[in-house]
């Protein structure tokens, strides 16, 4: 095994589209779904409402997720498909404009005009079309989009994130449920962010309290309408 092999890197970029989805999906699940909770819990709903509340949270979320999910990532593809049926078309009409096109990239890059027509010229030898997908578009597989997965993703994701408040409000007694949901989905929300962040190479502290932040005040919202129409009601 050479040194190069034995060298194998793994960067941020490879995991970018899956790791946005996911983390949004889960954020999304435990936010939205304990939130949903908390407001029935506030109105003086019984388990019975804040289980039916609860679950119907969690299936029209992830499906809610997969759906938008998938559109939004699917326009994008249908961009990049269409960049690069434009790109392949060029290609086949005007190769040497094409050569210039690229070489020029590098030239901005750094590189002197001689040395990036050669390395223009051998990258369009071997796949030209590869060549100006990655430079020229920014296209590449490793930042392809990819509908299918995003929505298998975004929907997971919701559905494991809004699990946990859901638990929570199934084993707590009726009195203690907005506490108890509150607490553990603060919590998880920041260990969330946390751990997101550091996959993504971010700084932890910051992205715990960012989202833990505007967790507490979309719950405290909730909270607040929910006990404004249960003492009316």
């Amino acid at each position: 095994m050479t040194r190069l092999n034995a060298h194998l890197e793994h960067h941020v970029t490879d995991r970018l589209g899956w790791l946005r989805a996911a983390v949004l999906g889960a954020n999304d699940g435990v936010l939205s779904t304990s939130s949903l909770i908390i407001g029935v819990a506030s109105a003086q709903g019984t388990p019975r409402n804040i289980l039916i509340a609860g679950v119907s949270g969690l299936v029209a979320g992830a499906m809610s997720m997969a759906a938008g999910e998938y559109v939004s990532v699917s326009s994008q593809a249908d961009s990049e498909h269409a960049d690069i049926a434009r790109e392949t078309r060029e290609l086949r009409d005007d190769r040497d404009g094409e050569v210039t096109e690229l070489a020029a990239i590098y030239v901005e890059r750094g590189l002197d005009k001689g040395l990036a027509v050669q390395v223009a010229e051998q990258l369009m030898a071997r796949d030209a079309l590869a060549a100006h997908a990655r430079d020229e578009l920014g296209i590449s597989p490793a930042n392809a989009a990819r509908p299918v997965q995003a929505a298998l993703a975004s929907a997971a994701s919701f559905a494991v994130g809004a699990a946990l408040p859901l638990a929570m409000a199934l084993l707590t007694p009726t009195g203690y449920v907005v506490g108890s949901v509150a607490v553990a989905s603060l919590l998880f929300l920041a260990l969330l962010g946390g751990v997101g962040a550091k996959i993504g190479g971010a700084g932890m502290l910051r992205a715990a309290i960012r989202v833990t932040f505007w967790g507490a005040l979309a719950m405290a919202v909730t909270a607040g309408i929910g006990m404004i129409f249960g003492t009316r009601v």
